[in-house]
Formats: structure tokens, C-alpha cells, sequence
């Protein structure tokens, strides 16, 4: 299949996810998780941009062989978010004085977000384990 017909393919899958999901993933967890970036200077930037590089570098080669949006999306963040959890909620633990810092409400915005994502991600990826392995948008 061309690239081109891959993108768009990929770009239907999307918006065939429930509203509420494509606002999430929209509108909060992708932006939450780009922000790190702009917080390279700090532990908790580096930590979740390396996390975040984690899930995309994993994330677009499932969706491109699978055609769209896949639960089985969902095993990566595992892997990646889950270790990300506990190394900021220790390194909040650590720096307990600096609550207010940028670095400090960047960890706790990744912390509350990946942790809602992380939710929704144990249930997918049990689904995806059991054989619900449909491409969204294109197997009902």
C-alpha cells in the first residue's frame, strides 16, 4: 500500500475512535507527553522525552503495519509509563521542597495523565492478549 494511502488510512482509524477518545488523545495526552521537550534541562524533562520517543518509535511502526489504530498500541506504553510513573513519583519524593517548580508540575502532569492513560492502556492491552486484535475504523 503507498504512503499516501497508508496516512490516510491511519488519519481514518483515528477519527473513528469514540469523540472522547480522540479529544484525550489530542488534546491531552499527546501535548502532555510533547511537553518534556521543552524541558530537556531538567531530570523529569529528559525522563519523559525519553519515554515519549519510547511509545512513537514503537507506536507508529504497530499502527503502520497494522493499518490504524490497534490495541495493541496500548503494550508500549506499559513499558514505557510504567517505569516513568515510579522514577517521578521518586524523584518528587527526593525534591519534596520544590513542589512549585516548572520541573516539579511537569512530573506532576505526566504523572496524573500517564496514569489515566495507563488505565484505559492495562485494559487494552488485556483485551489485545485475549484476541481482540480489530484495527479501529475498519474491522466492526
Amino acid at each position: 500500500m503507498p504512503t499516501a494511502a497508508r496516512l490516510r488510512r491511519s488519519w481514518r482509524s483515528y477519527r473513528s475512535l469514540p469523540g472522547w477518545v480522540q479529544l484525550w488523545v489530542g488534546l491531552v495526552l499527546v501535548p502532555a507527553n510533547v511537553l518534556p521537550f521543552f524541558f530537556l534541562d531538567t531530570w523529569s524533562g529528559r525522563a519523559g522525552a525519553a519515554a515519549a520517543v519510547v511509545v512513537v518509535a514503537t507506536n507508529l511502526p504497530i499502527m503502520w503495519i497494522a493499518g490504524g489504530m490497534t490495541r495493541a498500541m496500548s503494550l508500549p506504553h506499559l513499558l514505557a509509563w510504567i517505569p516513568l510513573e515510579i522514577a517521578l513519583l521518586l524523584r518528587l519524593q527526593g525534591h519534596a521542597g520544590a513542589v512549585g517548580s516548572p520541573e516539579a508540575r511537569l512530573a506532576l502532569l505526566l504523572l496524573t495523565v500517564n496514569a489515566v492513560s495507563l488505565v484505559f492502556d492495562v485494559l487494552d492491552s488485556w483485551r489485545w492478549w485475549r484476541g481482540e486484535r480489530e484495527v479501529a475504523g475498519f474491522d466492526l
